[in-house]
């Protein structure tokens, strides 16, 4: 969706949503109100945020604002990165072969398995014993 030089997409990993406008700027990235380093307090989830913005080399042509929900801070960081990549693309579509080769395009399926029955979780069982 574009509406006047904004590109809107969204991006998920586990059960984080991230709801992402890209908008041409300096490359101040807000997430909830907050810049990116307030909100992501390892830097290592503030580096992954930044990764399509980094491969496509448009760190300093776009601002982020996100608003993030769901999960945890690394489920985020994950669905914000796949909400940026996508974003990228709307704004340019000759980004895409760059992102896509990174990888950032892909939906990462990988979710918390449930719990069965008759288990003390999703695949560790009780303590077997034959009397």
């Amino acid at each position: 969706m574009n509406n006047d030089n904004r590109f809107y997409a969204t991006g998920r990993r586990k059960t984080s949503v991230a709801r992402v406008y890209l908008i041409p700027g300096t490359g101040k990235i807000t997430v909830n109100g907050k810049t990116d380093i307030d909100y992501f307090t390892r830097e290592t989830l503030t580096m992954i945020v930044s990764q399509p913005l980094k491969s496509v080399t448009a760190e300093s042509k776009f601002d982020v604002v996100a608003r993030l929900n769901g999960g945890g801070l690394s489920g985020q960081a994950g669905a914000l990165r796949h909400g940026i990549a996508r974003a990228l693309i709307i704004a340019d579509q000759n980004y895409r072969k760059t992102l896509k080769e990174a990888g950032y395009l892909t939906r990462d399926a990988r979710k918390r398995e449930r719990k069965k029955y008759g288990h003390k979780g999703a695949r560790k069982s009780f303590q077997f014993s034959k009397r």
